[in-house]
């Protein structure tokens, strides 16, 4: 039977209070995130949202890391919640020419999050997504539309042609409907299922494209709160039907992409380990 991939990790990597806890007493700030790669085989990039970030970084990165490694990039709260997705054209030159590209094969989905306050408009979000360039290739194009606002020479080099994935993060009711699942399956486009601890919507219309992506803030207390040995064995099932494709209205299996977001105490890394063991166990008893 065919099933997709799991992809479980971390919103961020760099926490001061994880430092002898989830990371050993003593382990020097650089090693952190091959630490974390040894243990878990994706994490969200979340310094992109803030601001552009260098070549030499995303290469860096990539360094650090196995070759079978995702990274999902966050696209910049510039676009999403500054320019509120439109007349983005320059802005969008400067994202995919600061440096993911070199990421290469490590490269994941592109997230774009976006405000409470923004609301579903079909135009807007339409307009965007037709943006959203959907190789290495279409994103070089993009990011040669950059801008001075690149502070550093522009990665553009694509030695190999590969596909780019893009998830949007809503947390406004409005874009639950059947317009908006249409318009982001028309683009493929992945709608986050989101867990926000009741401040926001928890849409699941999973299948406008061939991947899930899930954030997961805190189930009680946003950004705090760790999840119970229950809820993680109830989001495992969720992952293992999306997996399958048995959660799927369409029946078709998707990679999954989970990430943790609840690092203020220091839950989100044990979280992500668990839910892991507990999807590679399920994938294993059902492949048996």
């Amino acid at each position: 039977m065919s099933v997709g991939r799991p992809f479980i990790g971390i919103s961020g990597w760099r926490y001061k209070g994880w430092r002898g806890d989830f990371y050993p007493k003593g382990l020097a700030q650089r090693l952190e995130l091959s630490y974390a790669a040894e243990r878990m085989n994706s994490v969200e990039i979340n310094g992109s949202f803030y601001s552009l970030q260098r070549p030499t970084s995303f290469k860096n990165w990539a360094e650090q890391t196995p070759e079978d490694f995702q990274f999902a990039v966050k696209g910049g709260r510039y676009i999403t919640h500054m320019l509120r997705l439109q007349n983005a054209d320059r802005a969008l030159g400067n994202f995919f020419a600061s440096g993911l590209l070199a990421l290469g094969r490590r490269l994941g989905p592109v997230l774009w999050q976006l405000p409470e306050r923004q609301q579903f408009d079909a135009e807007v979000l339409d307009a965007f997504c037709a943006q959203l360039p959907r190789t290495t290739a279409a994103a070089a194009e993009v990011g040669r539309g950059h801008d001075d606002k690149l502070k550093s020479e522009p990665e553009l080099a694509v030695p190999e042609v590969l596909p780019i994935r893009h998830a949007l993060e809503v947390r406004h009711a409005s874009f639950d409907s059947a317009e908006c699942e249409e318009i982001l399956r028309r683009h493929r486009v992945s709608l986050v299922v989101s867990d926000g601890a009741e401040k926001w919507p928890m849409l699941r219309r999973v299948d406008t494209s061939d991947f899930v992506y899930v954030r997961l803030h805190g189930g009680s207390e946003l950004y705090v709160s760790g999840y119970s040995a229950e809820e993680l064995r109830v989001w495992a099932e969720e992952v293992l039907g999306w997996l399958d494709g048995t959660g799927c209205s369409d029946g078709l299996p998707r990679d999954v992409f989970v990430y943790f977001d609840n690092d203020v105490k220091g839950f989100a890394p044990w979280d992500a380990l668990e839910l892991q063991r507990r999807v590679q166990e399920g994938l294993a008893a059902r492949a048996g």
